[in-house]
């Protein structure tokens, strides 16, 4: 049987978010709230479970904005600063739910965050209140979380190889600028794609608009959200440009399947 989803954009901007600090462009002085953009996170709901995927630094005023109240796990796609530096405020989650919270990423991404987040290993009872509880899973291949199945779909960032996620008939694939004929499989028959689309201009490790485009017209979800979105792209004018199933996604933005 299949799982209503509901997907709550909780970031849509790049590493440094939009506006960035000290820019006077258009976008970055936009009062449109389309431009506002906070570090690239979604997360996942069905009537039982609540996923996040990545923990950024602004995970904390994502979870005030948009009343994030309960996650019952964590996602990682990898192990960049804008996607796992927010680890430390699911403490507080802990402590709402009662229980440690499991994270699930690929070994690499694993042994960063244990390194980064080394304190949270010494299981200090003097200090428990104050360190997250967080159990630790490496990835390779599907798994579920509750009764919904969770498949890594790999993805390249630059050289990285690092992971985006199909949940029932939606794809997370943020931070990526090639596909891997292998995943592709994953990526068939789906209701919501997400995928990442930087500015205008060409990157090393970031798909740009026009290849985001085309890569979302091989896939061939019926609805494609573009994200990790600079202060290059402005919201409206962007959107008007862009094929009628294909959209950039906003901070807030909720689509349900």
């Amino acid at each position: 049987m299949k799982k209503n989803l509901k997907i709550t954009f909780l970031g849509t901007g790049t590493s440094l978010g939009v506006p960035e600090i000290g820019c006077v462009c258009e976008v970055c002085t936009s009062t449109d709230m389309k431009n506002k953009r906070l570090r690239p996170s979604v997360l996942v709901e069905s009537e039982e479970i609540s996923i996040l995927i990545d923990t950024t630094p602004d995970l904390r005023i994502q979870a005030l904005k948009y009343k994030v109240n309960r996650i019952n796990a964590i996602l990682y796609t990898h192990q960049h600063a804008d996607h796992i530096y927010g680890l430390d405020d699911i403490r507080r989650f802990n402590y709402l739910q009662k229980s440690s919270i499991p994270c699930y990423g690929n070994e690499k991404t694993i042994k960063v965050i244990m390194n980064s987040f080394s304190y949270i290993l010494k299981n200090d009872k003097r200090f428990e209140y104050f360190l997250p509880k967080i159990d630790f899973h490496t990835i390779n291949n599907k798994f579920h979380i509750g009764d919904i199945e969770i498949i890594p779909v790999e993805v390249l960032h630059g050289g990285l190889s690092i992971l985006g996620f199909r949940i029932g008939n939606f794809a997370y694939l943020t931070d990526c600028n090639k596909i891997p004929e292998s995943s592709r499989k994953f990526l068939y028959g789906l209701d919501v794609l997400v995928l990442d689309a930087l500015r205008k201009k060409s990157h090393i490790a970031h798909f740009n608009l026009s290849e985001a485009v085309s890569e979302a017209g091989l896939i061939s979800a019926d609805r494609a959200f573009f994200t990790h979105i600079s202060h290059d792209l402005e919201h409206n004018t962007i959107n008007k440009q862009l094929p009628e199933n294909i959209k950039l996604a906003y901070d807030g933005l909720v689509v349900e399947l």
